[in-house]
């Protein structure tokens, strides 16, 4: 397979969702583990500290880039998929057959992941830009945690982020199993263990995610 069909069959766009679907799976595992730090009650200081690496190495920061890169050509890609999966089913049949073979959430990726990227905006918008900014033309970085304090104690926003958590989950739920299948690995000896495996992390990640949120606004983090 070269380079142009890897963008443009239908084998290509799938491997290459699940090759950047995987590595955005260990982004969140990442990300979940450094924004759960406040969960410690400390006042946001092991988070900020987490934070503060994670802002500052080099290493991280080139990473960073290629995570928008891979982001970008999953988001293309997926899109792409979406509009020739929905192109199929145009006749009764598909729509048919689809409705009564598959779950609503595997036939609803391109929406759930439409929702998925405006959250992603918002969040952006929320915290990594302001912080961004400040380490380019201000000096040092902003307070994360209290920034965090500020932007969920509006039940408005607070709602936007679960109801974005609650999209994650269910598009991890089909992506997460459809990722490894595509690679091979979800034959009839790994299936069962991929399967579970991937409904427990689109039920843990998601969950430790909007508990932030909720625990903000809650009074509860502090």
């Amino acid at each position: 397979m070269n380079w142009k069909q890897a963008f443009t069959s239908s084998i290509g766009k799938k491997l290459v969702m699940s090759l950047t679907g995987i590595f955005l799976i260990t982004f969140l595992i990442v990300h979940c583990y450094i924004n759960a730090q406040i969960f410690w009650m400390d006042g946001g200081v092991k988070f900020t500290e987490a934070g503060h690496f994670m802002a500052t190495n080099p290493v991280i920061r080139f990473v960073e880039i290629g995570l928008f890169v891979l982001l970008f050509l999953h988001i293309i890609q997926g899109l792409m998929l979406w509009s020739q999966n929905k192109s199929k089913r145009n006749t009764r049949y598909a729509v048919s057959a689809g409705n009564h073979t598959s779950k609503w959430y595997s036939r609803s990726m391109g929406l759930l992941g439409t929702l998925i990227l405006l959250f992603l905006c918002m969040h952006l918008y929320h915290f990594w830009i302001p912080n961004r900014y400040q380490q380019t033309f201000g000096s040092g970085e902003i307070d994360l945690f209290g920034k965090m304090q500020a932007v969920f104690s509006n039940p408005a926003v607070v709602v936007v982020y679960v109801l974005g958590c609650i999209a994650l989950g269910y598009h991890l739920v089909h992506g997460f199993y459809s990722a490894f299948q595509t690679l091979g690995l979800g034959t009839h000896r790994y299936k069962k263990m991929i399967r579970n495996i991937g409904i427990a992390f689109s039920i843990i990640v998601p969950l430790i995610f909007a508990l932030m949120p909720i625990g903000f606004m809650a009074n509860l983090i502090h």
